[in-house]
Parts: structure tokens; C-alpha cells; sequence
């Protein structure tokens, strides 16, 4: 027997009464005083319970796992592990003995590397998972480096947690390597590095079981800018009541810590690790850097969506909701499409979409494969070009699409939503649209509790994953003068004024169909920082690929609206462009990794 495409291992773990719409709660009623207290609702359908009392929702069943097959390049172990004395000497310098690098199967070999154009001399650190081989980081003696391309990014000593309560994460093989120094075997490392402002956590999904059992996680990464980056979206993955933070003083990391203070004080980095600060608590000496900044130069803007237009008059920070309203017929939803692509393409979200509206998944698909393409896919020719596959990959890679087998309700939407932020790292999540997303456990209260209630549940859900949400809300039938129909404001939205009350941010929809544009306005913006109030631009809606270009206005009049030229471009055809240099390296199973700095070193260390 299958659900929502997953099968069961076993059926009704908690043995309730098989086609009970209600029973006691098996999270919560055994703490009751009201023990026999039928709190909980069931729903067979989808599998799943929700407890009106504890508020949590829970699995009627247990699942199998589903896993997904992917065809990866596999290295060749070569067993390269006599180590030259060079190599073995500059370790040293380090504090990583000759008996670590055994340990750890450090093998050196010459190999061809993209950096230097030629064959050298390089330091090899292996990646097992099951003791197998899986990739290769290559480091030359100018701190070049590379992985094998087609090969799959997991973490570095990876085998080394699969059954330990606590793991160590730093941000290179040689921390690592510092920590295992120290006897401290149960440290990973990350495969490429941290960059600045996007925390890229691939690597995390394809090993994510190997932390579902963790009691704490030590993070331990460079102290620099891009490294606390990667803590932050780490934080958000694993839970901040898993998390510790390593303070390494005035060094770098953890091998510059182990060479200045030596291995008992790397060992004591762990004892000294501070919780994760409580959410929502705080004093002013906790950000006492941003506040002077703030001092200084004001906020800054929020994130933007790539369109200078748009992003003149709207920018949000993660941690909120929009609400994204208009009359039917009026592009709400693809313009909420234009944003998730612009988010993407600007930061590397992933976003999550809940919207009976855009059923089934097929038609949305084929919207935002005309957006990436410029063109809408109709025929064999383009599903057998070299850009159609690369463009399914974008949507695969960078929306997971929540589907139900009944009707959508928002707790259990936030569920799954909440599985996705730790297994997929979703940055945003779109609900589409309010009046089809039922709150369960609120269909008896009137209309300014229930959307009390609703868009609370969606603020915490966002600020507890740093997650922007973004809700499209149609408004009441709005009535029309001298044939023109009058423009939503946020109170018409249905579900009450609430709407304006709570919601930090809001835009309206507007097309004209006979001057054909679409307007986009700001109906609400939290900060002035963030945008401007009432300020409202113009787009062309193109016919041919979905996408909205700006128009110029050279009066107050929508009559003189003046189109600009339509981009109709593949931007898949310029993906190809860009990589056609990596067809000419006669290496190309290497993909050369360019996270990592470069420092130019006349004489190589070995």
C-alpha cells in the first residue's frame, strides 16, 4: 500500500481504530488529566493525525525510505600513500604527524590541474562513503584545487560519524585532519569551501542520514565572513537546539588553532562550545556591530528579485511572508513565478510550492521551462535539443512541488515544508492561494480568527527556518465604475482586514488588457528601507516565454506607456557558452573548483 507515493513499512503504528475520524493523541494525552480525550483528528487519506490540544501533527504510519538513484563518476583509487618527505614535512609544519595521513589515506601523485594548465605535483585527500571511493580533492602546491566532475559531493571522513552521537564540521580537509590529530575521529569536512552571502549545502543532501541520529553538532568553520555564512544555513538545517558553536580565538580555523595553541587546547574547543543563542532573545552586545552600522549608515535593502524596476520600489528580508493579491485573470501567480526565478537565479534558492491553483504540476512546469527557455515546449525538436534536459535539471534541482491527495491544509503543508528546509535547504515557500489552503483546526472560528490564526502560523513558520513565504490571497469581488474595475486594496482581501494588520509586506496584481501591461504595486512594505509605499511599476507580459519586461513611462498616462524590446533569449544557450572552455581541457573528467582562493607560490612546498 502506497500514500503520496511513499509505501508503508507498518500500518497504524500507534493502533488507533481503523477508520476513526478522531481518537486520543499518542503525543500528548498520555501527560493529560483528560487521558481518554478524543483530541486529535485522523485523516486516512494522507496518512497523517493532528492534535488540537498539542498542536503537532503526526504519521499514522512509518514509511520506507525513497530513494532516488543518481549516476555518479567514480574515481579510481590509486594507492599513492607513500608519501614523499616533502609532503610529509610541510604536514608537520602544520601539526598533522605521518600516522594521521596513514590513517587517513593521504595518497600525492602528479595530476593536471585547470589553475596551472600543466601536470603537478598534488596532495590528495580521498572521500569514502561505505568504504568506497567516491571523490577526490586535489590540492596543489600554489593552492590550486579541484574535484572529479560527475562525481558526488559528500562530506570528508564521512564513514567516521555513521554510528557516533556527536560530529565535528570544519570547512577543510586539513581541519579535519588537526582534530583527528587530537584523537578526535568524528570530525567531517566540508568539500568546497563557504562563500560569502549563498551557503550552497548540496553536498548535506546527499548525505543527510548520517546526521539524523546526532545529539550535538559541533560547528566549527573559518571564522571569516563566508564561513559563519555557512554556519548560519547549517543553524537552520540541523536545528539550533543541536548546534554548538567553536570559538577559535584570534585564528582562522581550526589547523592554524592546533599550530599556535597545540592539541590539548584544539581538544578543549569542544568543552568550551556555546549553544546556539535562544531564538528571540537577546541583548544589544549581541549585535552591537550591526547596530552600530545601522548607526552609521541606516538598514540596507532586502533581497531582490533581478528586475531594477521591481527592485526600486520592493526588496524583503527571509524571515517574513508577502501576500500577493489581485483580481482573477490578473498574472498573480506568474508574477510570484518571475520572483521565485529571480530569487534563484540572484541567491540560489530552492523554493517549495503548495498551490492547488497551478494543478497539475505538468502545466506549472512547462510555465517556468518557457521563462528559463524564452519559448513555450511544444515539440520533439526542442525536447531533443542539448538545453531542454539542462533546463529540467534547473527545475528538478530548485523546486520541490507539495502535493496532496485531498483537500490542502496549511498545517500539514507546513510539515512537510518544515522536512523540506532540513532535506532540501528551501529558502522560500509559495502558498497559491489562501482560499484553497484550509486551516484544519480552525474551520469553526469567524473570519478575523481564522486568518489571525493562519497568518500567525505562517510568520512563525518563516521566522523559525528564516524562510521567506509568499501567499497569494484573492480579494472580494470588487465592483466596477464607468466600466473600469475599481484596484483591491489590502482590506478587500477575503479573510478581513487582518490582512493589513499582520502582513508585513504586500503587492498588487493589475493587468490591463487593453493597453496590454501588468502593474505591480506595493500595497504595503514593513520598512521604509525595504521599499516604497503605493509606488507601482509597469511590465509587459511576453506571449512567447511567460516573462515580464519592464516598460518606460514618459507620462502620468497609461496610454504613453512605451514596450521595451522583449527578451526572448535561452539562457541555457548561454550556460553552454560559458562552459564550451572546459570542452577544450584535456582532462575533462576534472571539474575544477573555483570556491577556493588562489595564492601564487614560485617555489611549490612538494
Amino acid at each position: 500500500m502506497e500514500i503520496n507515493g511513499f509505501k508503508i513499512d507498518k500500518h497504524n503504528q500507534y493502533g488507533i481504530k481503523e477508520d476513526a475520524k478522531t481518537s486520543i493523541c499518542p503525543l500528548c494525552s498520555h501527560d493529560r488529566k483528560k487521558k481518554t480525550d478524543k483530541c486529535a483528528q485522523i485523516f486516512w487519506d494522507t496518512g497523517l493525525g493532528v492534535c488540537h490540544h498539542c498542536n503537532n501533527t503526526f504519521q499514522l504510519h512509518t514509511y520506507q525510505k525513497k530513494t532516488e538513484v543518481k549516476n555518479y563518476t567514480l574515481p579510481v583509487f590509486k594507492n599513492n600513500t607513500d608519501l614523499s618527505d616533502k609532503v610529509v614535512k610541510w604536514f608537520e609544519d602544520r601539526g598533522v604527524s605521518q600516522f594521521t595521513l596513514r590513517l587517513m589515506n593521504i595518497s600525492e601523485g602528479l595530476e593536471w590541474m585547470p589553475q596551472n594548465q600543466t601536470d603537478v605535483n598534488t596532495i590528495q585527500f580521498n572521500y569514502f562513503k561505505n568504504e568506497q571511493l567516491i571523490n577526490i580533492k586535489y590540492r596543489s602546491g600554489s593552492k590550486g584545487f579541484k574535484l572529479v566532475k560527475g562525481a558526488e559531493r559528500i562530506f570528508y571522513n564521512l564513514d567516521a560519524i555513521s554510528i557516533s552521537k556527536e560530529v565535528i564540521i570544519v570547512e577543510g580537509e586539513i581541519d579535519a585532519l588537526s582534530y583527528i590529530e587530537c584523537g578526535l575521529h568524528n570530525c567531517v569536512s566540508v568539500p568546497n569551501g563557504s562563500t560569502v552571502n549563498t551557503a550552497n549545502l548540496d553536498y548535506l543532501d546527499n548525505c543527510i542520514e548520517y546526521f539524523e541520529n546526532k545529539d550535538k553538532i559541533y560547528l566549527a568553520l573559518d571564522s571569516d565572513e563566508a564561513g559563519q555564512c555557512t554556519t548560519k544555513e547549517m543553524i537552520r538545517r540541523f536545528g539550533a537546539d543541536k548546534c554548538y558553536l567553536v570559538d577559535f580565538k584570534d585564528c582562522k580555523d581550526a589547523n592554524e588553532y592546533l599550530v599556535k595553541y597545540g592539541k590539548i587546547e584544539l581538544t578543549n574547543t569542544l568543552e568550551n562550545a556555546k549553544e546556539v543563542p535562544i531564538d528571540g532573545v537577546s541583548s544589544l552586545k549581541d549585535w552591537q556591530p550591526e547596530f552600530e552600522n545601522y548607526l552609521l549608515n541606516s538598514f540596507h535593502s532586502g533581497f531582490k528579485i533581478g528586475k531594477t524596476d521591481f527592485d526600486d520600489i520592493f526588496s524583503t528580508y527571509t524571515g517574513q511572508y508577502i501576500v500577493v493579491t489581485g483580481v482573477p485573470s490578473s498574472g498573480k501567480s506568474d508574477w510570484v513565478d518571475e520572483m521565485v526565478i529571480g530569487y534563484q537565479k540572484q541567491y540560489g534558492w530552492k523554493t517549495a510550492i503548495a498551490s492547488p491553483e497551478n494543478k497539475p504540476n505538468e502545466i506549472h512546469a512547462g510555465k517556468i521551462i518557457a521563462k528559463l527557455t524564452g519559448q513555450w515546449v511544444k515539440t520533439d525538436s526542442q525536447i531533443n535539443t542539448e538545453w531542454f534536459p539542462k533546463a529540467v535539471d534547473w527545475i528538478d534541482t530548485n523546486i520541490k512541488y507539495i502535493d496532496m491527495d485531498g483537500k490542502f491544509e496549511l498545517e500539514e503543508i507546513l510539515n512537510k515544508a518544515q522536512r523540506l528546509v532540513t532535506k532540501f535547504g528551501i529558502k522560500c515557500l509559495v502558498l497559491d492561494p489562501y482560499n484553497k489552503i484550509k486551516l484544519g483546526r480552525a474551520i469553526n472560528k469567524n473570519v478575523n480568527e481564522y486568518t489571525n490564526e493562519y497568518l500567525l502560523l505562517i510568520d512563525e513558520f518563516a521566522r523559525k527556518n528564516d524562510v521567506l513565504v509568499i501567499l497569494v490571497a484573492h480579494p472580494v469581488k470588487m465592483k466596477r465604475e464607468n466600466g473600469i474595475m475599481q484596484e483591491p486594496t489590502f482590506y478587500d482581501i477575503k479573510g478581513g482586514g487582518e490582512f493589513y494588520d499582520m502582513s508585513p509586506h504586500g503587492l498588487l496584481v493589475a493587468r490591463d488588457y487593453v493597453n496590454n501591461c501588468t502593474m505591480v504595486k506595493v500595497l504595503k512594505v514593513k520598512f521604509s528601507h525595504l521599499g516604497k509605499n503605493q509606488e507601482h511599476r509597469f511590465f509587459n507580459w511576453n506571449e512567447k516565454s511567460g516573462r515580464y519586461s519592464p516598460y518606460v513611462i514618459h507620462t502620468d498616462s497609461a496610454d504613453d506607456l512605451g514596450q521595451l524590446d522583449e527578451d526572448n533569449s535561452n539562457w541555457f544557450d548561454d550556460y553552454e557558452r560559458k562552459e564550451i572552455k572546459y570542452e577544450q581541457n584535456p582532462n575533462r573528467d576534472i571539474e575544477p573548483n573555483h570556491k577556493f582562493d588562489m595564492e601564487e607560490d614560485p617555489e611549490c612546498p612538494f
